[in-house]
């Protein structure tokens, strides 16, 4: 499955024009509230310049880049968690990304109504963190229902779930989101299967105009909002970027030139991604292909190769592995084979950021 990012945000705030520009997708777009009504699915390639320079080397029938998909629901308003909008009711969609981007306005379109009135970038932050909070506290509150019936019915595991969720239920009451708070292992056994949502990593994307970039003075709150909660943060233009995405490569990056920008933000927000996650990514060779596969850092190798198929982790053997860089370098991996660069790891070796691995395997 690739790697999940469900987009948020106030409606108007631009989340559908960026979804659009991710994906190609297709998305709805106007300057009215709830112009998204179903939640729409997309997927986007991660750009990785050295997948194209392995792919050089090998020679392969397919280069298959690594995917995050896109989750575009309604913009939430105020009010959302008690059924106000339309943004409530498709959260559930939510539940099973891997993180969130939480689009923010800081830009000014007297055509585009802004559901709140006026532009004011931390509070709608916080409009929308506050629905993604009463939405788990909903979660919380059925969950103890449960647990207290566990209680009565002397499920001797009862007491130390309802202490543990009435620890995150208070948590969500003062506004603070699970994210923010360090859990111990016993905590993180009752918080996992509830998938809260703000308990998610968040990514910030402050959605400027195009003319105020790239500095974007007016996604300075955002910026200071999203330091203050160790979050991270990207500043880009979404309908820049919906320009940008119907461009050929060599006009896109003169187009982006124009603005001062060396690369789209579709990329700057792919790596944020990946940071946020603490992800890297490493290459595979076989089959007359070459594919980038995300892993957690620190992933071992029998792990990454059951990112390709859970046959080849249980019947792991040992690893044939080269940096990307080297490999390029010597020419092609017979040639790293003789000068003896292409390394053999076992099943205690740490993936690292662009290895090219072969893995060695029993089937069955």
């Amino acid at each position: 499955m690739p790697l999940s990012i469900g987009i948020v945000g106030l409606p108007n705030a631009g989340k559908s024009t960026l979804f659009n520009a991710l994906t190609t997708a297709g998305a709805r777009v106007a300057s009215f509230p709830f112009t998204t009504i179903e939640p729409h699915h997309g997927i986007a390639p991660v750009p990785d310049p050295r997948l194209g320079a392995v792919a050089a080397i090998t020679h392969p029938d397919r280069v298959v880049p690594a995917a995050v998909e896109f989750v575009d629901v309604a913009g939430l308003v105020r009010g959302a968690a008690g059924g106000e909008g339309l943004g409530n009711q498709f959260l559930a969609h939510l539940r099973d990304v891997d993180a969130l981007a939480h689009v923010v306005r800081c830009f000014r379109a007297p055509d585009v109504p802004h559901v709140e009135g006026d532009l004011d970038p931390v509070r709608d932050i916080e409009v929308v963190e506050t629905e993604l909070a009463l939405a788990d506290l909903a979660t919380v509150d059925r969950e103890l229902e449960r647990a207290q019936g566990r209680i009565k019915a002397h499920d001797p595991a009862a007491a130390e779930e309802l202490a543990s969720l009435h620890t995150v239920r208070g948590w969500l009451q003062r506004g603070v989101p699970v994210r923010a708070q360090t859990a111990d292992e016993s905590l993180s056994r009752v918080l996992r299967p509830l998938r809260l949502l703000t308990a998610k990593p968040v990514l910030y994307v402050a959605n400027a105009a195009d003319t105020d970039l790239p500095d974007a003075a007016a996604a300075a709150p955002v910026r200071r909002y999203a330091a203050e909660a160790q979050s991270s943060v990207i500043t880009l233009s979404a309908e820049l970027e919906s320009e940008v995405a119907a461009l050929p490569a060599v006009e896109a990056r003169e187009f982006l030139a124009a603005y001062g920008l060396s690369a789209p933000g579709r990329d700057r927000l792919m790596r944020a991604a990946y940071d946020l996650l603490n992800l890297i990514s490493f290459f595979s060779t076989a089959s007359r292909e070459v594919r980038a596969w995300p892993v957690v850092r620190g992933t071992k190798a029998p792990q990454a190769a059951g990112a390709i198929h859970t046959d080849m982790e249980r019947g792991f053997i040992r690893a044939e592995v080269i940096p990307w860089d080297t490999l390029t370098q010597t020419g092609s991996l017979q040639q790293a084979r003789e000068r003896g660069v292409l390394r053999m790891e076992g099943r205690d070796y740490e993936i690292r950021d662009g290895d090219v691995i072969y893995f060695h395997f029993t089937a069955g």
